[in-house]
């Protein structure tokens, strides 16, 4: 029987694209939505994997919607190989029935970590490029600049730091957080 998988890491992304695709080739499709490739407990991947049996194949749109980790995609490859279950890419030229197959699906393994570090290495130096301009990173701060100089200006007038934080409805630690912030 030939199953299908897809995944999309987050609420804002559609798994449309897969499914179309998978429809032409499987009979029964899984699909885990809002989940990273790198997290190894999904509950639709974990329970098609409880549903294959051997002669089976799993389908993927592509290999990065099953796996960005080299070990994840190593021990799962190593996994249906000895359960006798294949694994086939619609994109990728990837067929682990065949010897190329298996060859090309251990590279391309290689290479979506090789990409996931690299995005991951140009994600921390923007963020610190950013922060040495002086751009707040994440979440939205809580007290604007004017509710700081308010905070200061009653902090110096001899409230307390907790009577502070009630009048700007926040509470005691992004206020500390705020006033320990060069200005």
């Amino acid at each position: 029987m030939k199953y299908g998988y897809c995944r999309v890491s987050t609420d804002e992304q559609t798994v449309d694209l897969q499914v179309d695709a998978l429809k032409k080739h499987c009979e029964v499709i899984f699909v885990d939505e809002g989940v990273s490739g790198m997290a190894t407990d999904r509950p639709e991947l974990k329970r098609l994997l409880e549903t294959v049996q051997e002669g089976d194949t799993i389908i993927v749109w592509k290999m990065d919607r099953l796996t960005r980790s080299l070990k994840h995609l190593l021990d799962l490859s190593e996994e249906l190989a000895s359960r006798g279950v294949d694994l086939t890419s619609l994109s990728d030229p990837i067929d682990t029935s065949t010897p190329h197959g298996k060859a090309f699906f251990r590279i391309m393994g290689v290479l979506a970590e090789m990409e996931r570090d690299m995005i991951r290495e140009r994600t921390i130096a923007g963020v610190r490029a950013a922060q040495a301009r002086g751009k707040h990173c994440g979440r939205p701060r809580v007290l604007g600049q004017d509710q700081l100089i308010l905070a200061r200006q009653m902090l110096s007038e001899g409230q307390s730091q907790r009577r502070v934080a009630r009048v700007l409805r926040v509470s005691d630690a992004p206020l500390s957080r705020r006033l320990r912030e060069v200005v």
